[in-house]
């Protein structure tokens, strides 16, 4: 690990979770959901600290068996449906003034590796490139996206890209929802990891889910078995 920049690494889990209950803990082929993350975190060495963000008794009692971890509780007003991960990572910051790289983690990604999280913060520089996040290829075109009311009536969401060939807008990607870092002093001023300048890591979709939905579990368990026998 370099010397240069400290490091410090955010899961942000919260126990709620009303699309798939308690996503952040469920059993994940021989491990509690969040442990895939932590893990990969140690795994990456690329952290000075690594901190679990909680208001959820069970996600910190699994989270406190790695000792080398450190367990933030978190407020009950910043684990609401109306409160936002930058919320919570700015509140963690409030006492780790004395790092310069955030990585941020969210844990139910289960498939992204070490190699990935040390891609995206070896990206940031602070300075230079202030942010980066792990990203990946839509499914679709996403120029040709439309847009429908309550009458189910659709209309282009952008009417001077629909009709273009893919050749013409280059490549596109999203946000996987994965793993992100910034320097500390440009995201305390963003208040996101949408800054400028930003630099990619690209996954691919087999590595990319993020999981919300039972579809997305089902997903990521085709994939883990996919993924393992390769």
């Amino acid at each position: 690990m370099s010397n240069l920049n400290k490091k410090i690494c955010i899961i942000p889990a919260r126990g709620g979770s009303k699309r798939l209950p308690k996503k952040n803990i469920m059993p994940f082929h021989g491990m509690p959901m969040i442990c895939w993350t932590i893990e990969s975190a140690i795994q990456s060495k690329c952290f000075d600290k690594i901190i679990v963000s909680t208001e959820d008794d069970e996600v910190r009692e699994i989270s406190s068996d790695y000792s080398n971890v450190v367990i933030d509780k978190r407020d009950k007003l910043l684990a609401t449906d109306e409160s936002t991960v930058s919320d919570v990572l700015l509140n963690v910051l409030k006492d780790n003034k004395e790092y310069d790289v955030l990585s941020c983690l969210f844990p139910a990604a289960p498939l992204r590796t070490s190699d990935d999280i040390k891609s995206v913060v070896a990206n940031v520089e602070p300075g230079k490139i202030d942010f980066s996040i792990a990203v990946t290829e839509y499914d679709l075109p996403p120029h040709q996206a439309l847009k429908i009311d309550h009458n189910d009536n659709i209309e282009p969401m952008f009417p001077e890209l629909v009709n273009l060939r893919d050749e013409k807008i280059g490549r596109l990607v999203v946000d996987n929802g994965s793993t992100y870092a910034a320097s500390v002093d440009a995201f305390m001023k963003q208040k996101n990891f949408y800054g400028i300048p930003a630099k990619a890591h690209y996954m691919p979709r087999e590595r990319s889910v993020d999981i919300n939905y039972q579809s997305d579990l089902d997903m990521t368990n085709y994939y883990f078995e996919k993924l393992n026998k390769s």
